[in-house]
C-alpha cells in the first residue's frame, strides 16, 4: 500500500522508527532458507479464495488482498500488477527485486514476495504481515516505541535508510513501515524503487548528502550499520545481483544499483574516518 505523501511530511525520527510451515511471526523471521522457500512456494501455489481490491489514499496502486490456502494454512497475500511510467517507473517486479535483495543482504525486513498470475495477468504477491500496523497509524494514536526497544529500533532504522538508498526507494514513508506488537520493523511497498535516472544514479536517497530531508532540512543519517551488512555490500557484483534478482531487474538497473552501492560504501568509509570503526560498525 502506498501514500503519495512525500517523505518530508513525516518525522521518521529515530525514537519513533526499530503443517509443513513453522509459525511466521509478525517480524519476517525467515533467516532460514528452507523456511523462506516454503513461504515463497505457498505464495505461488496456494489456492486463491476471496479477493478484494483495495483503494484510497493509502493504496493508490489498487492492489488486491487475496485469501490464500494450502495444506490447512490460510494467509493473506497482497497482489499488484502495476507496470507504468518511464521517467518515474512504478513496477510490480520491483517488489520482487526488493525482496530478493533483502534476502541477498541478509536483512530480513521485506516480507516474501514472488511473481504470480491473477485474473490472467502477471503481478507480484507479497505475504500479508498479520499483527502489524503502519508507523503512520501508530504515530496518529501516540504509540511510541517502548524504551527497552528503542536502541534496536534505532539500529534497524539506520539499516532501513541504507537499504532504501541502495535500491533508490524514494517512496519510503510512515505508511509503508510496518510495526508489530514487539516494536519490530518491516518494510513494504517497493514498486517505485530501482531508479536509474538522475539524480538517483548520482546521489543516495538518505545519508549526509541524501535527497530526502526532515521537515527542518536536516539529513536522515545511517550512523551505525552491521559489519556483516557492509561486508555483503562490498561483495556485490553484477553476477551476484543478477542471480539473486532472478529476472526482476534489468542490466541497466543492476548497473546503477552498483553505482549507488559504491556511494554508500564511500559514505560509510567517511563515517569510519571521522568517528572510528568501532563507532560505526557493529
Amino acid at each position: 500500500m502506498r501514500s503519495r505523501t512525500c517523505l518530508r511530511a513525516f518525522s521518521l525520527g529515530l525514537l519513533f522508527l526499530a503443517s509443513g510451515f513453522a509459525p511466521l511471526r509478525a517480524q519476517v523471521g525467515l533467516a532460514d532458507a528452507a523456511e523462506r522457500a516454503k513461504w515463497e512456494d505457498f505464495l505461488r501455489t496456494a489456492r486463491i479464495g476471496e479477493s478484494v481490491q483495495m483503494g484510497g489514499a493509502n493504496a493508490v496502486t489498487n492492489p488486491w488482498k487475496l485469501t490464500l490456502t494450502k495444506d490447512g494454512v490460510t494467509r493473506f497475500g497482497l497482489w499488484k500488477d502495476i507496470d507504468t511510467g518511464e521517467d518515474t517507473p512504478d513496477r510490480f517486479r520491483f517488489e520482487i527485486a526488493a525482496y530478493r535483495m533483502d534476502v541477498l543482504l541478509g536483512l530480513d525486513l521485506v516480507p516474501p514476495s514472488v511473481e504470480r498470475r491473477f485474473q490472467g495477468r502477471p503481478g507480484s504477491v507479497q505475504l500479508w504481515m498479520d499483527g502489524t500496523e503502519s508507523l503512520k497509524a501508530r504515530t496518529a494514536k501516540g504509540t511510541e516505541v517502548r524504551e527497552a526497544n528503542r536502541e534496536a529500533w534505532n539500529l534497524k532504522a539506520y539499516v532501513q535508510r541504507a537499504f532504501d538508498s541502495l535500491i533508490a526507494n524514494e517512496d519510503r514513508n510512515a505508511n509503508n513501515i510496518l510495526v508489530d506488537a514487539e516494536d519490530r520493523m518491516m518494510l513494504i511497498d517497493h514498486s517505485r524503487s530501482f531508479r536509474t535516472a538522475k539524480p538517483f544514479s548520482e546521489r543516495l536517497v538518505f545519508g549526509a548528502g541524501g535527497l530526502m530531508r526532515t521537515v527542518t532540512g536536516t539529513p536522515y543519517p545511517f550512523s551505525k550499520l552491521p559489519r556483516a551488512f557492509v561486508d555483503k555490500l562490498r561483495a556485490l557484483d553484477a553476477k551476484s545481483v543478477r542471480t539473486a534478482a532472478k529476472g526482476s531487474l534489468t542490466a541497466k538497473e543492476i548497473e546503477v544499483l552498483l553505482r549507488r552501492r559504491d556511494l554508500l560504501l564511500e559514505e560509510v568509509a567517511t563515517l569510519v574516518g571521522e568517528k572510528g570503526e568501532a563507532e560505526v560498525l557493529y
